[in-house]
């Protein structure tokens, strides 16, 4: 097998498969890039690297947030709880919040969610971001990106985090 040669492992706990005479418990959700054995190959291939589904998430996720124009990123709900998340003392933002990966043998595909400033345009942002999503994963994991699909499910208008405006109530 070359270290090009990438698997894709599922497993159970305990469930161990053999690696060049050793017991190895493969890790699920994760895709494996298996070196070669013995002591005339050279020290770089030997042994196998895992990268798990949520290292491609977190990538992901840093990589869409900073392109200028990306306000957040997830579904209403996922933003709340996440919202809250923040808030909480010790709790750190979820930079995986909006990402779903597919990750296969060589390659992933990536969904994301954002929520767009309003005033930029939607469609710059998006190609900014598939663009960056997909430069980061591949230089940092190796893997191939296939597709980066992005959803813009809300625009951040300049006065959404204003308190009231003292205007007019409909109920006194």
């Amino acid at each position: 097998m070359t270290p090009q040669e990438i698997t894709s492992k599922t497993a159970t706990a305990g469930d161990d498969t053999a690696f060049a005479g050793r017991a190895h418990q493969s890790v699920p959700g994760s895709t494996t890039v298996a070196g070669r054995t013995g002591a005339a190959e050279p020290a770089a291939t030997r042994g196998k690297t895992s990268i798990a589904d949520v290292v491609v998430v977190k990538i992901a996720g840093t990589a869409a947030r900073e392109i200028p124009g990306v306000y957040d990123m997830g579904g209403g709900l996922s933003r709340t709880l996440g919202a809250v998340r923040d808030r909480v003392p010790g709790g750190r933002p979820n930079v995986g919040r909006g990402v779903k990966v597919e990750v296969g043998e060589r390659q992933t595909a990536i969904d994301l969610d954002i929520v767009v400033e309003y005033g930029v345009p939607i469609t710059e942002v998006a190609h900014e971001v598939r663009e960056n999503v997909i430069a980061a994963v591949e230089r940092i994991t190796g893997l191939e990106v296939v597709e980066v699909n992005v959803a813009v499910n809300d625009v951040r208008l300049p006065d959404d985090d204003s308190a009231d405006s003292g205007g007019e109530t409909r109920v006194e």
